[in-house]
């Protein structure tokens, strides 16, 4: 009898323990990985204009007004500009003109082709279209699962969040996280013309050291 007792409370004290642990832990996703659930997302956003042309460039105004929006929509670095002209290349006065406006702004057109927008310019109008990218983390700080005792071996729920919000805010251009850049310009001589500069350079100790007296004349 005093056995079972004994068989007793060891299995109550098992399952007490059981259920203490499962009222501690939160819920929240379980990764077994060192590889951080949270990851930056990427979000573009179109921005459209469409200015009126003319056989000789711009309809009079619509280089301050174009002007305008960029100032409106503090155009900068990480922006793209691409145009949607239904005139085609028989539009390229228009299409330059638009390009020296954006030029003010230490920026340039792209030539890939417009992003698909709501409704199609008008004959005689070309459309200016900004396309700007976000990057995010979304569910960060996440403190679901926190630092305690974990008995499947998994990381905390907010394990990567610092990482990848510190991605998202210092990347210039977030598009950069989604494709990145490629480099079809190489060129061994731009990259060696450091290299040369260093050696050809003269060494400051060729002359050797000057002379310095500490009298007075």
């Amino acid at each position: 009898m005093a056995h079972s007792i004994s068989k007793l409370r060891a299995a109550t004290a098992v399952v007490v323990f059981l259920i203490g642990a499962g009222a501690g832990r939160a819920e929240g996703p379980v990764n077994r990985s060192v590889d951080s659930v949270h990851q930056p997302v990427v979000s573009r956003t179109d921005y459209v204009l469409d200015v009126a042309t003319t056989p000789k460039g711009l309809a009079p105004g619509e280089i301050d007004r174009l002007a305008g929006w960029f100032d409106g929509l503090a155009l900068g670095y990480g922006d793209t500009i691409t145009l949607d002209d239904p005139a085609g290349w028989r539009g390229g006065v228009a299409q330059d003109t638009v390009g020296g406006v954006v030029a003010r702004y230490g920026m340039l057109v792209s030539h890939e082709p417009a992003p698909i927008t709501a409704g199609h310019p008008a004959p005689g109008t070309i459309r200016v279209v900004v396309s700007r990218a976000i990057a995010s983390v979304e569910g960060c700080p996440d403190y679901r699962r926190g630092n305690f005792a974990d008995v499947a071996g998994s990381t905390t729920s907010n394990y990567g969040c610092a990482s990848a919000i510190n991605l998202a805010a210092m990347i210039a251009n977030p598009q950069d996280l989604v494709e990145g850049h490629a480099y079809d310009r190489a060129d061994a001589s731009q990259s060696l013309k450091a290299i040369k500069a260093y050696r050809d350079a003269v060494t400051t100790g060729a002359g050797g050291l000057k002379q310095e007296s500490s009298k007075g004349n």
